[in-house]
């Protein structure tokens, strides 16, 4: 967000046991700008800072958007927070009643872009897939689709990217019963930096420094007889091309 030029509002809601305040850099030797944050019982409070800083015509004309990514039990809670106080948002975060949360932006009629992945080409990906998966289900029947992803411990949820790819390669292999509980979470760090091994068919090896902040898909469609195997892997380290892709969707 520095880096292109907008402004970081001073202030955030955090969640539970977090420190008071954070100083946030813009990674090239900037200027730093201090970030007070609010816990979930001073929310009210912040809503009230934000409306002194921001009037609401302002905010409607897009001078104020928050960016969430938190945790996956704080989704509804915050979206239910933006909504009553008509903030336009940015979602990352997955997990949570996605439901519920279309039916409070909806109701509320706020803008907002939400997204299990703020990486455009990954989004990129995901949409040829979906085009894929509609104009040729079945093509890959008879094939067996294992998917495993890999993310930096914390990570409390499976990748909602790995469960929307999945399930359009789910409609290519002809497996409607394909559901979450086939997608092989990786959080061990041993098992991250070792890999898949020999085989391939498994998460890439995690470079040491990228352990804490990871995502490494591999979806695998293998032929009955295993003769004959596609694989489709997006590994990414570190966090700039979502946030690149965060600061595109809240200028949008």
């Amino acid at each position: 967000c520095l880096r292109r030029g907008l402004r970081l509002a001073p202030y955030a809601l955090s969640g539970p046991g977090q420190p008071a305040s954070v100083t946030v850099a813009d990674g090239r030797g900037g200027p730093t700008t201090d970030v007070a944050l609010y816990p979930p019982d001073q929310a009210e409070e912040l809503a009230q800072r934000v409306k002194e800083d921001f009037p609401a015509d302002s905010i409607a004309a897009g001078s104020f958007v928050c960016i969430d990514f938190t945790h996956p039990s704080a989704v509804n809670c915050n979206a239910k927070w933006y909504a009553k106080h008509g903030l336009p948002f940015v979602m990352g975060t997955t997990g949570g009643d996605r439901d519920l949360l279309a039916s409070t932006v909806q109701e509320s009629g706020i803008y907002c872009v939400v997204a299990p992945n703020m990486a455009k080409q990954i989004v990129a990906l995901q949409a040829a897939l979906a085009g894929m998966a509609e104009q040729f289900p079945g093509s890959f029947s008879g094939y067996t689709l294992r998917v495993q992803e890999s993310h930096q411990s914390t990570k409390a949820d499976t990748s909602g990217t790995a469960k929307a790819i999945s399930a359009h390669l789910a409609r290519l292999t002809a497996e409607p019963d394909f559901d979450e509980s086939r997608i092989d979470r990786v959080r061990d760090p041993a098992s991250q930096l070792a890999g898949a091994g020999p085989s391939h068919r498994g998460v890439s090896p995690v470079p040491a420094d990228a352990i804490d902040g990871h995502a490494y898909h591999t979806y695998s469609l293998e032929s009955a007889d295993g003769k004959v195997e596609f694989q489709i892997r997006h590994n990414v380290q570190g966090r700039s091309t979502y946030a690149e892709g965060t600061v595109d969707a809240a200028v949008f």
